[in-house]
């Protein structure tokens, strides 16, 4: 079994600026059943009020942010090891004795986000003399599924209570082959995983991810950024089944997305609809058909992969897997198929460095380190 390692990761791919610390150990023997992550400590900085009143991330802004609070969480992340935030015993932790790699997200995402992360890392390694390792954003949400339920606290800290039965689910428990769905604010992907580190996509986005669809309905229905969450708050108000918009893909012969024509029904609705778009109830209807709209794609193409690769698993990931709905029906999905489901905490599901140093680990182990430039497009290939 590989030593432990310790792992400090920067996230900056979009409006979150985080920094985790992770403790890591186990191999990819066994599809990884020995792997063990301890989250010593994970902060995420929103910035979701800078960016609100604009209606959504406003790149140079996103920078600046990034700028000011990268310092301060790297101090936080300092402070809490100090003061027995970890299982560091209450030791100050120590950049150069006590962590070994440093990792940073290279991309996907907003391109003066990630320089910033990059150039902070970039600096932070030839100071403290620690590798650096390039992530790729989206290997960071698949391996989110492999992260503990719960973060490492310190005893002074209560116990939080206990997790819905569903997030339970062990990363140990995920058997190959596997069905990966990674359901984000800039893409929606489908995987065949044959092992933890093997891959082939079955098929992703043409257009509109499922995530921006979110957003984009959200600001149609004049709610605020970020959407998705809205109209995820909003759809239990309303009725699923009132308006039937289409199911774009649903039937072709591939796993590939598109949810820009939804999109654009609902917009077409909207504007047949009148004055009447600003009742309450339609609001709530619309949210709930679209929401419906979109997970059922998304269900069915998953339900139709698992089944046609006898898939053991299905994981789900990436920010939209926030999405109770979408939990509830892949979860009753894995159920019917008698396979396991796994999906990560919450805290987790969003942007977050606790996922990049997770995806760091295990790009250690298989021995691949990326270059440190931005990858626009971030393909996600083994």
């Amino acid at each position: 079994m590989p030593k432990i390692k310790t792992i400090l990761a920067i996230e900056t791919s979009c409006d979150d600026t985080s920094i985790a610390l992770i403790r890591c150990s186990g191999s990819l023997k066994n599809s990884g059943a020995d792997l063990k992550f301890e989250v010593l400590k994970n902060i995420v900085s929103s910035q979701i009020p800078i960016h609100r009143p604009f209606g959504g991330v406003v790149p140079n802004l996103a920078k600046r942010e990034h700028i000011k609070n990268l310092p301060i969480v790297l101090k936080k992340i300092l402070k809490a090891s100090a003061e027995g935030g970890s299982s560091s015993g209450g030791k100050s932790l120590k950049l150069k004795a006590d962590v070994n790699y440093i990792a940073v997200t290279v991309g996907p995402g907003l391109e003066p986000a990630l320089w910033t992360g990059i150039n902070f890392a970039e600096e932070l390694s030839k100071k403290t003399k620690i590798p650096l390792i390039g992530i790729n954003h989206m290997e960071g949400h698949l391996y989110s599924n492999w992260l503990p339920v719960a973060e490492v606290k310190s005893q002074k800290s209560p116990p939080k209570a206990d997790p819905p039965p569903e997030e339970k689910v062990k990363s140990s428990a995920v058997k190959f082959p596997a069905i990966a769905l990674i359901v984000s604010g800039g893409h929606t992907i489908l995987l065949n995983m044959k092992s933890i580190n093997k891959w082939e996509k079955l098929g992703e986005t043409l257009d509109d991810a499922a995530g921006e669809a979110f957003d984009k309905v959200a600001k149609m229905l004049k709610l605020p950024y970020p959407g998705g969450p809205e109209i995820s708050k909003l759809a239990p108000k309303g009725n699923s089944k009132a308006i039937n918009f289409p199911r774009p893909m649903l039937n072709k012969p591939n796993y590939e997305f598109s949810f820009s024509g939804l999109k654009t029904s609902v917009l077409y609705y909207l504007r047949d609809q009148g004055l009447k778009a600003q009742s309450s109830k339609l609001k709530a209807n619309v949210a709930a058909s679209f929401q419906e709209a979109v997970i059922d794609v998304l269900n069915k193409k998953t339900a139709r992969a698992t089944k046609q690769y006898k898939a053991k698993s299905i994981l789900l990931c990436g920010g939209v897997s926030a999405n109770k709905l979408l939990r509830e029906r892949l979860q009753n999905t894995a159920k019917e198929l008698n396979i396991n489901f796994i999906v990560p905490d919450f805290k987790y599901s969003v942007d977050n460095a606790a996922m990049i140093a997770a995806a760091a680990y295990i790009n250690f182990l298989r021995k691949n380190k990326k270059r440190l430039k931005i990858e626009a497009q971030g393909n996600l290939t083994i």
